[in-house]
């Protein structure tokens, strides 16, 4: 059965930050200190507020942990 968080063509993952967070070995709020200051890993609000649902694009993740990218847009 295929992850949810896949898209039908299996190309994007997305992860969640706790999911981020045991990938990277970082806690939640580093992650969260790094979106609010813009060094960590590209990622997409789904909903607006300060307690909106933050997804990471798995490929995005991989490339920061890689030292290829360090945007947060």
């Amino acid at each position: 059965m295929p992850n949810p968080q896949t898209y039908a063509s299996g190309a994007e993952e997305w992860l969640t930050s706790r999911e981020v967070a045991q990938l990277t070995k970082l806690a939640p709020q580093t992650l969260s200190n790094l979106r609010w200051r813009g060094e960590g890993p590209a990622f997409t609000k789904l909903s607006p507020g300060r307690g909106g649902r933050i997804r990471y694009r798995r490929r995005d993740v991989e490339q920061w942990l890689a030292g290829e990218t360090a945007t947060a847009a």
